[in-house]
C-alpha cells in the first residue's frame, strides 16, 4: 500500500509539472498615464506601429477604463481585484499605510501559489539591480511580492507572470519639434501654442513607449516566447493633462487595453464591451488555470458568458495636496459624477499640476484675460453633472439640471449609493483622522515652491509671468 501511495503521488507531481509546462506565461504591459491616444484606436498622426501590430494580432478593447483617475490608487484595485475604496488605498500616496486587508489578495501572490514565478521589471534583457515601479497604497515587501525583475531568473520550464512598467507617456514628456497638425486636441482645452507644444511632447513620448514595447515583442520573439504568452497591454489610467488624471471624466479613466494570445484568441478583433482593470486580476488567473478567490469584483475577460459590465464605478478623492471626494457611474451612453465637496473649485491648487502641467496655467491666464471661459474655471462645482455620451463625448454639457434627463440622473445616482453601500467604499472616513494633513500640505507646498526657485520663480509667481516662462520654455517665443 505504501508503494502505491508513493506511486500515486510520484504520478500526480509528474502530472502536475507537465501542465505547469504548457500553462501560459502571462505579461502585463503596463504605461503610466495613457489614454486610448494610439493609432490603432483611431487616433491619427500618432506613429505606434508595434502596439498597432499587437492589436492586429490580438483584441483591443474599445470601453476600458481604470477604477481611480491616479496611479496609486488604480493600482492597488487591479493588483488585488478589489475597489481600491473598499481596502482604504483610495488617497494617492496614501499616508496611514497598513497591511493589506485581511480579506484581500494580490495577482502576484495567487500566482505565486500557482507556480508561477512573479516578474517586476523592465523588459530589458539586461535586468536592472532594482524592482520597476509598483505603486500601492498597503505596506509590503516588494521581496515577497515579486520573485524578481526577470524571467531568466525563474526555474528551467517555471511559467512566468511579468508585470512590465514603462514610464511614458508619464511627465517629464520627452521634447520634440515634430508637431501633428491631423491630431486632435480635446475641446476643453483653449487654444494656445503652449497647448500644442505641450499635447506635441505628450504624443512624442507615446512614441518612445510604443519602441519600448517592440523592443518587448521582439525579445518573446527572439526567445520562442511569443507563441505561449498572454499579453495584455493597458494604460493604469488616462492621460497627464489638466482635466485629465485625477478627474473622472473619461480623460483620466478612459484607457487602451490590448489582449494578444496567439491560438487562443481572434486575432484583429475589435471587442466594445464595457471593461475594467479590476478584470485583469481574474482574468490572468483564469488563464493560469489558478483558483479566482471569492472577494474579486471583475470578470475574466475572456469567459463567453461575460457580456461587460452594465455600470462601471470609479472615484477620486485626496491627490497630493488637492483634496477632494468624488465618484461617478459610467454606463454606455451615460456618465453621472458626484461631487461631494462642490465648494472645492476644479481648479484648486495642485503643486504637482501647477508646476507640471503648462496648460493649467494657460486656462487661468486666458480666463483672467476674458479671452476663454469653461465651466471648469468656476469658483464652485456642481453637486451632480451627467453627459450624454453619445451627443457630447468630451463631457461639457451637464445635463444635471436638465429636466428631460431626470430619469437617467435618478437611476444612476441610486447605483452609485447602492454601490458605495454594497462595496464598503472607505471615502466618508475623515483622513485627518489617522493623517497630519496640515504636514502633508506643508510637505507638498515645499517641493513646489523647490521646483518653482529652481526655475527662476517662486510659489507666488503670478499666471502671466508664469506664462510667460512656460511659452519660452515650451514655444520658444
Amino acid at each position: 500500500m505504501a508503494r502505491l501511495i508513493l506511486l500515486l503521488a510520484c504520478f500526480t507531481f509528474i502530472h502536475f509539472m507537465s501542465f505547469a509546462d504548457e500553462r501560459p506565461n502571462v505579461i502585463w504591459i503596463v504605461s503610466d498615464d495613457l489614454s486610448p491616444d494610439l493609432g490603432c484606436y483611431g487616433y491619427p498622426d500618432v506613429q505606434t506601429p508595434n502596439l498597432d501590430r499587437l492589436a492586429a494580432e490580438g483584441t483591443r478593447f474599445t470601453h476600458a477604463f481604470s477604477t481611480a483617475p491616479v496611479c496609486s490608487s488604480s493600482r492597488t484595485a487591479f493588483q488585488t481585484g478589489m475597489y481600491q475604496t473598499t481596502i482604504g488605498g483610495h488617497h494617492h500616496d496614501t499616508r496611514d499605510k497598513a497591511p493589506l486587508a485581511y480579506f484581500a489578495t494580490t495577482v502576484t501572490g495567487e500566482m505565486q501559489k500557482a507556480g508561477y514565478f512573479v516578474v517586476n521589471g523592465r523588459g530589458t534583457k539586461e535586468p536592472e539591480k532594482r524592482l520597476a515601479k509598483s505603486h500601492l497604497n498597503w505596506t509590503y515587501d516588494a521581496r515577497e511580492f515579486f520573485d524578481g525583475n526577470d524571467w531568466t531568473q525563474r526555474a528551467e520550464g517555471q511559467p512566468f507572470f511579468a508585470q512590465i512598467q514603462f514610464k511614458e507617456p508619464h511627465r517629464t514628456f520627452v521634447e520634440t519639434d515634430k508637431r501633428y497638425p491631423n491630431a486632435p486636441i480635446p475641446p476643453y482645452y483653449p487654444e494656445h501654442p503652449v497647448t500644442t507644444a505641450d499635447w506635441a511632447n505628450y504624443l512624442a513620448s507615446i512614441e518612445v513607449l510604443d519602441k519600448r514595447v517592440g523592443l518587448l515583442l521582439d525579445r518573446l520573439d527572439d526567445e520562442g516566447l511569443a507563441e505561449n504568452t498572454l499579453v495584455l497591454f493597458f494604460g493604469d489610467h488616462g492621460r497627464p493633462h489638466v482635466r485629465g488624471k485625477q478627474w473622472l471624466y473619461d480623460g483620466g479613466i478612459h484607457v487602451p487595453l490590448i489582449a494578444r494570445w496567439p491560438g487562443k484568441m481572434e486575432a484583429g478583433k475589435v471587442d466594445e464591451r464595457l471593461v475594467s482593470l479590476i478584470d485583469l486580476m481574474p482574468t490572468t488567473l483564469a488563464a493560469a488555470g489558478a483558483p479566482i478567490p471569492n472577494s474579486l469584483v471583475g470578470r475574466d475577460l475572456f469567459d463567453p458568458a461575460f457580456i461587460g459590465h452594465e455600470i462601471l464605478f470609479a472615484a477620486r478623492d485626496r491627490c497630493g495636496d488637492a483634496p477632494d471626494r468624488i465618484r461617478s457611474a459610467r454606463t454606455r451612453d451615460f456618465k453621472y459624477i458626484r461631487n461631494y465637496h462642490p465648494e472645492i473649485p476644479y481648479m484648486q491648487h495642485s503643486g504637482y499640476k501647477r508646476a507640471g502641467y503648462p496648460v493649467d496655467t494657460v486656462m487661468r491666464v486666458m480666463h483672467e484675460a476674458g479671452a476663454w471661459t469653461s465651466p471648469f474655471m468656476a469658483e464652485t462645482k456642481p453637486k451632480e453633472e451627467l453627459y450624454d455620451l453619445a451627443a457630447d463625448p468630451h463631457e461639457m454639457k451637464n445635463l444635471a439640471d436638465d429636466p428631460a434627463f431626470s430619469e437617467q440622473l435618478s437611476a444612476l445616482s441610486n447605483a452609485v449609493d447602492t454601490w458605495i453601500e454594497e462595496s464598503g467604499d472607505l471615502g466618508a472616513v475623515d483622513e485627518s483622522l489617522t493623517v497630519d494633513l496640515e504636514a502633508v500640505m506643508a510637505e507638498k507646498w515645499a517641493s513646489y515652491e523647490k521646483r518653482m526657485k529652481s526655475r527662476g520663480l517662486s510659489g507666488e509667481t503670478s499666471n502671466r509671468e508664469y506664462l510667460d516662462w512656460w511659452e519660452k520654455e515650451l514655444a520658444g517665443d
